[in-house]
Order: structure tokens, then sequence, then C-alpha cells
């Protein structure tokens, strides 16, 4: 029988989280991007709404997370010239941590930008031998009084 853990009982903490990845795509794939020249629109901002999204909505796709009241998210991106990183944090006083939150960001940011360059990283086969999503994980954790040393500079 599957259920979900129980944490009634565990105190609400500050609690943040940031997780990364990346997507390795052709570099005359980054060079549209910068352009402006993808006919479906900017994937970076476009994976940046659906990255905030996503991460609001995390407890909807994996069936063992709880929501979560989350305070603060953000989702930035880097440009390279063959790949676009994708950093995602998330901040929630709550009794579980936010890193799967963080996680499905990234994820779901990056899966965006694939969907949104997919006609230009395609072979004459229709296959993506260069694309690919690599390195998704998170890049720190935050747990009560650990946050806060960190915020005063301790």
């Amino acid at each position: 029988m599957a259920k979900m853990v129980d944490i009634t009982r565990k105190p609400d903490v500050a609690r943040r989280a940031t997780a990364t990845g990346e997507i390795l795509l052709r570099p005359a794939t980054i060079r549209a991007i910068r352009a402006g020249h993808i006919e479906k629109g900017d994937p970076v901002r476009t994976a940046e709404v659906a990255a905030l999204q996503a991460m609001k909505r995390v407890w909807e796709a994996l069936p063992h997370a709880h929501p979560i009241p989350i305070t603060a998210a953000s989702a930035d991106f880097v440009v390279r010239r063959d790949r676009v990183v994708a950093t995602c944090s998330v901040s929630a006083t709550y009794k579980t941590g936010v890193e799967m939150e963080a996680l499905y960001g990234v994820a779901v940011a990056l899966l965006t930008v694939w969907d949104m360059v997919k006609s230009l990283e395609k072979d004459d086969a229709g296959q993506y031998p260069r694309t690919r999503i690599a390195g998704v994980r998170v890049v720190s954790k935050e747990k009560g009084a650990a946050r806060r040393v960190r915020a005063n500079g301790s």
C-alpha cells in the first residue's frame, strides 16, 4: 500500500534549495536564441515562466510530494556557446524540504527550451543527435539555523 509520509508533527522550519542543469544545443541554435529568431518565441523567457509554474505545482506531478506554501522562487538562465544553463531556487517555511520543487523547476525549464528549439536541433532523420539535458542536480539545501547563519553573514 502506497502512502504519503505523515509530516503532521514536524515543526515548520525555514528551508531553501537551489538546483541547476543544462541543455546542450547546436551553436547555430544558440545563435538563433540570441538573435531572437526562434519561431515559437523567446525560449529563455518562456522557460522562466514554465519553471515558476512548475515549482508551485510539484505536488500535482510527484505522487509523494506535499503541497508546500512557497514563499519565494526564482529561475535564472545563462546562455553559453553550446548550452543553456538553468538554475532554480525555492524558499518556504514548512515541515518538509523544497529540493524537489527546485529540481522540477529546472527540469521543466530545460524541457521548455527543448520544445521551443526542437525544429533547429533535428537532423535529416528527425532525430536529436546532439541535444541533451544533463547535470540536473541539487547544488544547495538549507534548513533552519543554517539559513539564518548565512543570512547574517556569520
